[in-house]
């Protein structure tokens, strides 16, 4: 089931109206006007479980219309799209049920709160990607320009073999003991804390950087305040606060993962070091126009860190957005990602990450878990050389 640019609107509905369902509207509103190429898209719907909360911000974020019926939405000859934004919890059934109701489908990281889970949406979009339907999971950093960028200086070589890379997911609204109790700090709707939330996210960059599958996993989890706030008194926080791992690749390489909602004053800080035999390259989400890239060759008294600025017309995605200098920002990668996504629906291609590289980054997550639960003994998933089908990662035609 392919798209014609010139044909009438895709239909998009998306499911879930908080923090995610906010950036995904602002997504689907803006695609169109930025990158005009692809089909063209009608927000139809916006479902949620308030009916007065969810009508408020379908008339906010330009939505035609709310709901609070999901298999109704599903259900629609209008919709083509369904962007699903919700707790971990009800992704394997809103995404596998879409799927079979022959609708594109879109699902926020983590892909799932289980490997079982996972496993299930993988084979629901593999049975889907046969009829031309196709699945995506939305790990927007991968249309950061500077990510992109880095992947593709790795792929060429610039930096040699990669031996290390440190990566470091660091955010601090949990430090305060008194922050209440939310849906993140429970196990039955979150499946992990620090881990999904933010380790998704670092596996995924080691994933799509550099090319290589993890096959050993060494880690640690820590819950530092295990009693939070609720509405109806004190609960147990039945999550983790905090991540830290060693993983082993495929490549040779080995990076060390540290995630955190605990780092008191870092608020979004992804950390990215990737050192290579002929240099290496850094990146800090807080500066996410900013690459440093640094070149073993060059002469001993010239040698050093460039910082580049990722956004000239020549760098990834940036021939949709401004003139060279004027920045991009957090929400302009989910305006991206979309493009991605319906550019491979007009194709009738795979797009990329698909349910497959969420249930490899799922995995890896479930590895951690255990090898915490053996006081950090190494975790097998698969033997250096394994072949492996991590989908192809670049930018597509939309970039």
């Amino acid at each position: 089931m392919t798209a014609n640019p010139d044909g009438p609107p895709l239909g998009v509905a998306v499911l879930g109206h908080a923090f995610m369902g906010k950036a995904h509207s602002n997504a689907w509103r803006n695609v169109s006007a930025f990158y005009p190429g692809g089909p063209a898209v009608a927000q139809r719907v916006l479902a949620g479980r308030d009916p007065h909360s969810v009508a408020a911000d379908a008339g906010r974020y330009g939505w035609a219309e709310g709901s609070t019926d999901w298999r109704a939405v599903l259900e629609r000859d209008d919709v083509q799209i369904v962007d699903i934004c919700t707790p971990g919890h009800l992704h394997a059934e809103l995404a596998v049920a879409a799927l079979e109701a022959g609708k594109h489908v879109i699902v926020e990281k983590p892909l799932a709160n289980s490997v079982a889970e996972a496993e299930t949406m993988a084979a629901a979009a593999r049975t889907a990607r046969a009829s031309g339907v196709q699945a995506m999971v939305g790990f927007n950093y991968r249309r950061v320009p500077a990510l992109a960028l880095a992947r593709q200086l790795i792929a060429e070589g610039r930096i040699g073999t990669v031996r290390q890379v440190r990566i470091a997911y660091l955010q601090d609204w949990l430090a305060d003991d008194t922050a209440p109790m939310t849906w993140r700090l429970r196990q039955e709707t979150a499946g992990s804390g620090a881990l999904g939330d933010l380790a998704s996210h670092a596996v995924d960059q080691i994933h799509f950087l550099l090319g290589a599958r993890v096959t050993s996993v060494s880690a640690t989890l820590n819950t530092f305040v295990d009693t939070r706030q609720g509405p109806d008194g004190p609960e147990p926080v039945t999550v983790d606060d905090a991540a830290w791992a060693t993983l082993r690749l495929d490549s040779g390489a080995v990076a060390s993962l540290e995630v955190t909602r605990m780092a008191t004053g870092r608020k979004n800080a992804l950390r990215i070091e990737v050192y290579g035999s002929g240099g290496n390259l850094s990146f800090d989400l807080e500066r996410l126009n900013e690459l440093h890239y640094y070149d073993a060759g060059a002469p001993p008294g010239l040698a050093g860190a460039a910082r580049i600025l990722v956004t000239e017309q020549s760098h990834p995605y940036l021939q949709a957005w401004w003139p060279p200098g004027h920045v991009l920002g957090w929400d302009h990668t989910f305006t991206s990602q979309a493009a991605d996504f319906l550019a491979a629906v007009a194709a009738g291609s795979a797009p990329s990450p698909g349910f497959e590289d969420g249930l490899a980054v799922q995995k890896v997550l479930d590895a951690m878990v255990r090898s915490a639960a053996q006081e950090g003994t190494a975790v097998v998933l698969a033997e250096p050389g394994t072949p492996h089908d991590l989908s192809a990662t670049g930018a597509t035609d939309a970039s």
